[in-house]
């Protein structure tokens, strides 16, 4: 899928409900799915879990729902090209946080601001349940663009808050 003529700009976020289509839900599966092997084909990913991801995305959304989060995915052209997810901080980490995961745009569709809006749109979200924080994990040596973007969208670095057995990781958090 090449997405490149300005008219195709077309970016349409929505949230998953468990009902919703098999269709939306086999997409964002998909795509979350991508984002797994990406991640295990990267440097210090060896301990990565692909199986616990595979069983994050056959629930979807409960897998997110349950943690008292959700997930988005975005549709340009009425196809699936990219996907987030958020979850609840541990209390013991920080009350009234969420866990921003999995953010992923498809290469193809990359460039049309995807991570920007799917961030924001979490970050929209986190702000209306009166949320005080965002945190997140990211990977800057295998996920650079992705690093760049949340400094520039304000998140700081923090000390670690999970226990992510990836390697090289940066912890961030956005005050609310």
């Amino acid at each position: 899928m090449a997405i490149a003529e300005p008219a195709q700009r077309q970016i349409h976020i929505e949230e998953l409900a468990p009902n919703a289509p098999e269709c939306t839900l086999s997409g964002a599966r998909e795509l979350l799915l991508e984002y797994g092997r990406f991640v295990i084909a990267q440097p210090g990913a060896a301990r990565f879990c692909f199986g616990a991801l595979e069983n994050e995305a056959a629930r979807l959304p409960l897998s997110f729902i349950e943690q008292g989060g959700g997930c988005l995915l975005a549709r340009a052209l009425d196809e699936p090209v990219g996907f987030v997810a958020w979850r609840d901080v541990p209390a013991a980490v920080s009350p009234h946080a969420w866990e921003l995961k999995r953010l992923w745009a498809r290469p193809a569709a990359r460039g049309l601001g995807l991570g920007r809006a799917l961030t924001q749109a979490v970050l929209d979200r986190a702000a209306r349940a009166a949320r005080t924080a965002v945190y997140l994990d990211t990977a800057p040596a295998s996920m650079g663009a992705a690093h760049r973007l949340y400094l520039e969208m304000g998140f700081s670095p923090c000390p670690p808050y999970n226990d992510n057995p990836v390697e090289g990781l940066a912890y961030l958090v956005k005050i609310l």
